[in-house]
């Protein structure tokens, strides 16, 4: 399975804004982003004011890698997605960021079993993860309306998920996901409406940017 492995830190100051890509470290003054907000590079701060301004084609091009860097997807994978989108009816924007939303990664995340993303497609790599009763290790599985995940019995007693319970309370989920915390389980109860995806991406940047 392909990965970035790079500094998550630098794709944030790449796109000028924090992308939360380390969850709650990012909340923290030990954030990169609130030492050196600007793009990363040999020249760093002092290159800023030097760029010209950005063309239609730039704009577009930061909207499809922002989306890209949030869901923790490469190139070929987000293509696809936007492919399958295009083919469905409906609005193909929309149909994309349901597309990312119902992965089993991010739905981890947005239950509150995991502080980032990157986090979330850890714990589902290894194991610790069941949809309907069956273990599964694919972080892309997408999800259906009424499939229901939870914890790994075995893994339940490890230091990560025992931790995690308090902060889990605290975390707001959205309306299309049902929760049990005690348990550690989670349910897909609706298919996920475009008001509850927060995540400042621009969708039909996106759009015009594959219709070229």
């Amino acid at each position: 399975m392909a990965k970035y492995i790079g500094s998550v830190c630098k794709l944030c100051r790449r796109e000028g804004d924090k992308l939360y890509l380390k969850g709650s470290r990012c909340l923290t003054p030990k954030c990169s982003f609130e030492k050196r907000g600007y793009a990363p590079g040999q020249h760093g701060p002092q290159a800023q004011w030097k760029r010209k301004r950005e063309s239609d084609y730039g704009i577009q091009l930061r909207a499809k890698q922002r989306a890209r860097r949030i869901y923790g997807v490469l190139e070929r994978q987000f293509r696809n997605y936007y492919r399958k989108a295009a083919r469905t009816r409906g609005l193909t924007g929309i149909r994309l960021l349901q597309e990312l939303e119902v992965r089993l990664d991010n739905v981890v995340y947005r239950l509150g079993y995991a502080r980032s993303r990157a986090e979330a497609r850890q714990l589902v790599s290894h194991g610790h993860f069941l949809v309907n009763g069956r273990r599964t290790d694919v972080p892309s599985l997408q999800l259906s309306l009424g499939d229901e995940i939870g914890v790994h019995l075995v893994s339940k007693e490890r230091a990560i998920f025992r931790a995690l319970l308090d902060e889990a309370e605290g975390r707001t989920i959205p309306t299309w996901l049902n929760r049990d915390v005690a348990a550690l389980t989670g349910k897909m109860v609706a298919v996920p409406n475009r008001q509850e995806i927060y995540e400042p991406i621009n969708e039909q940047l996106i759009v015009e940017f594959y219709s070229r």
